[in-house]
């Protein structure tokens, strides 16, 4: 085995074993359409390119044998040594040209080989890309965000990789490996016995040295990880650690981390270093053999100098193929565990499609009316049994409660982010069941908590509901939201260019260019979840006051915890474990002496 691919034993720690290998497989080949025409010319140019590879050994000892006679013959004084095209000039020219054949068959399949990878990753990361859009956001509340992303980086581009190098590495390996141990036995089986013999055994060795290799490189990964974490905390929790004198524990905790990084390093590093020594050794001593007992068969007439070297020629063409085998079906079985994981992706359930009755979704005043809604993450489980209640085109809507009660996920419901159990949600008196998702959400406007800004200027992150909205639009919106004096300030105003959620603008500036996107789209129906938390009291009221002016006449649903900002609600629902246990108006909740008075009093002792 060469140094390269030993290495590449310890480097590649996630050889995962895929559940359904055929399965998968059938269905990748499904997926590549088209693509499945460069597979079949790939193919068969590893037909040819094998065919090449394996006869210009057979046809080298042909020359070398008449090179030889030649060489004898001047020696002998019979004639002086030449080379001309009738002899050797000939036959060295057709050896030129099939290593020149071969060299280009090699770069065309591998040429296409990478066209091919590359175009199949570009299918699967589309489907990805609208399987995302697709899939509802149950699915994303049961995965970690580096979980979806990793199917759509990593297990792709190991895939990609393993198709461009592995499979083309095991297609050519096959046929060389078959093709020289054939050649090999015609020309003398009983030293491609001892081939046999020696192959074997380096084969084994390297497999349990690679085992050993993988559990010190595993053990190594988990003190970097260790090591990682603990920077991390140190850094991150440095006001804390530094708070509470506490500096000389975590240096300890760190020199011990480092120290258990150091010796599972350092018996990692010894595993690689000696698995390559080890195997050298048995090939090397494998082809002494063989080159002692073909020497002797070459001094007793039974093998020509041209069949001596071209056997060893087959030998080093059927050995690299054979101590890489390992490593090339392990890499092929990691990447189809990878894309297991892609068409598990691919699988998930996604949300209902629209219906195709749509009804009409055109002029919307704003009344919304829960009817009897139930509904829970899982069927087993409900959130929400019974709730009801209405609001009239232009009410405001506060819905209060503490953390959990459930304030989110009536929202949720409302924007068909998840479907109903039971019951009915009903805009203008229809059922936004029977609406399609764009008709839908095109009459609401949310303004969150967290903001989120995308990469892009600023004029392009407040259009971002109205793409074809003009820039005197965009302005106008931005001085509603109080955004347009910052903006002014910035170097280059509304072209000002955000990247990273905007990280260079602070959290009240990325509020107001959120508040603004909402302005701008106009719509019927506002939800505003802790819309101004991120600001101070200053920008807060002068964005209260643009709020009041943006919901004046239309439906308004407030998340609110700071009761102050909603005292002046048309109607206040107040939540808990998923249910409605009062609604009204704040003084008639007040004089009801309830859950609302009691939390408003907590707040304003």
């Amino acid at each position: 085995m060469s140094e390269t691919e030993s290495m590449q034993y310890t480097d590649d720690l996630d050889f995962e074993v895929p559940e359904h290998a055929g399965r998968t497989v059938l269905r990748l080949w499904q997926t590549m359409g088209r693509q499945r025409l460069r597979l079949v010319i790939v193919a068969v140019s590893v037909v040819f390119y094998t065919l090449l590879s394996v006869a210009a050994p057979v046809y080298s000892a042909k020359i070398v044998d008449l090179l030889f006679g030649e060489v004898q013959a001047a020696v002998s004084g019979e004639r002086v040594f030449r080379v001309t095209w009738e002899h050797g000039g000939r036959e060295i020219l057709f050896l030129l040209f099939i290593y020149t054949v071969t060299g280009i068959l090699y770069t065309f399949q591998s040429f296409l080989m990478a066209g091919f990878a590359e175009r199949l990753s570009l299918e699967l990361r589309t489907r990805i890309s609208r399987k995302l859009n697709r899939l509802p956001l149950s699915f994303y509340d049961g995965h970690r965000p580096g979980e979806v992303l990793s199917r759509a980086t990593n297990d792709l581009d190991k895939m990609s990789e393993v198709l461009q190098t592995g499979l083309l590495k095991l297609f050519t390996a096959a046929g060389m490996v078959v093709g020289s141990l054939v050649m090999m036995f015609w020309f003398h089986a009983g030293l491609t016995l001892i081939f046999l013999f020696f192959t074997v055994l380096s084969m084994i060795s390297t497999k349990i040295f690679a085992g050993k290799t993988l559990q010190c490189a595993a053990r190594r990964q988990q003190a970097v990880s260790r090591v990682t974490g603990q920077v991390e905390e140190s850094y991150s929790g440095r006001t804390v650690i530094r708070a509470f004198n506490r500096e000389e524990k975590s240096a300890a905790d760190m020199r011990e981390a480092v120290e258990e990084l150091a010796d599972a390093s350092r018996r990692a590093d010894f595993m690689m270093n000696a698995v390559n020594p080890f195997i050298r050794l048995v090939n090397r001593l494998g082809q002494a053999v063989i080159a002692v007992l073909a020497g002797k068969l070459l001094l007793d007439g039974t093998l020509s100098v041209g069949v001596f070297q071209a056997f060893f020629q087959y030998v080093y063409q059927a050995s690299e193929p054979l101590t890489e085998a390992a490593y090339m079906l392990n890499s092929l079985q990691s990447s189809i565990a990878s894309v297991e994981r892609i068409f598990r992706l691919l699988d998930e359930e996604e949300i209902k499609k629209d219906p195709a009755d749509a009804i009409n979704c055109s002029g919307v005043e704003g009344r919304v009316e829960f009817r009897h809604v139930r509904f829970g993450y899982s069927p087993d489980r409900l959130l929400m049994e019974d709730i009801s209640f209405t609001a009239e085109p232009g009410q405001k809507i506060a819905v209060v409660g503490s953390t959990g009660a459930g304030k989110t996920t009536l929202i949720n419901l409302l924007m068909r982010f998840y479907e109903v159990d039971g019951g009915q949600i009903l805009l203008d008196g229809r059922d936004t069941s029977r609406m399609t998702y764009a008709g839908l959400r095109e009459h609401f406007g949310m303004v969150l908590q967290d903001t989120w800004l995308f990469d892009g200027t600023i004029a392009e992150n407040i259009a971002y509901g109205r793409p074809d909205a003009s820039m005197e639009d965009i302005i106008r919106a931005a001085k509603a939201a109080r955004a347009d004096f910052f903006i002014r300030t910035l170097p280059d105003g509304y072209d000002t260019r955000l990247s990273g959620d905007g990280e260079t603008l602070s959290a009240g500036q990325r509020q107001l260019l959120t508040i603004a996107r909402v302005m701008l789209c106009d719509p019927a129906v506002l939800i505003l979840d802790e819309a101004t938390s991120s600001v101070d009291t200053r920008t807060e009221m002068e964005i209260s006051g643009a709020m009041d002016r943006l919901m004046k006449g239309r439906t308004s649903f407030v998340i609110a915890h700071r009761l102050s900002t909603i005292v002046d609600a048309d109607l206040i629902l107040v939540m808990q474990n998923g249910g409605i246990i009062e609604q009204g108006s704040h003084r008639e909740l007040l004089r009801a002496g309830g859950a609302y008075a009691g939390l408003y009093n907590s707040q304003f002792a």
